[in-house]
């Protein structure tokens, strides 16, 4: 979500191949770097992910059901972060 607010400069410490990477995905969307990263924050922050305690106990069935359900594409689990995030699933660098 983009908007006239003033922006403030900061600076982070990120991996040049985090850099290189989200350069690259910065270009395929035509945005600025800035831009791009600000743009995924902005959604990570929106997002209301559910929250599943760290101890919750999975039914006996739901494991066994495992392989079963085929796993969405890298590609569906980009385009739905939520998704995604339910199953746990982690961008790789």
């Amino acid at each position: 979500m983009r908007t006239s607010e003033a922006r403030v400069q900061t600076a982070f410490r990120l991996r040049p191949s985090l850099i290189a990477k989200l350069k690259r995905e910065a270009e395929k969307q035509h945005d600025s770097l800035n831009g791009y990263v600000e743009n995924i924050l902005e959604r990570h922050v929106e997002l209301e992910w559910p929250r599943i305690p760290a101890d919750f106990k999975v039914s006996d069935i739901v494991l066994s059901m495992n392989g079963s359900i085929p796993m969405p594409s890298k590609e569906e689990l980009e385009d739905d972060p939520r998704m995604a995030h339910i199953l746990g699933y982690a961008y790789e660098d």
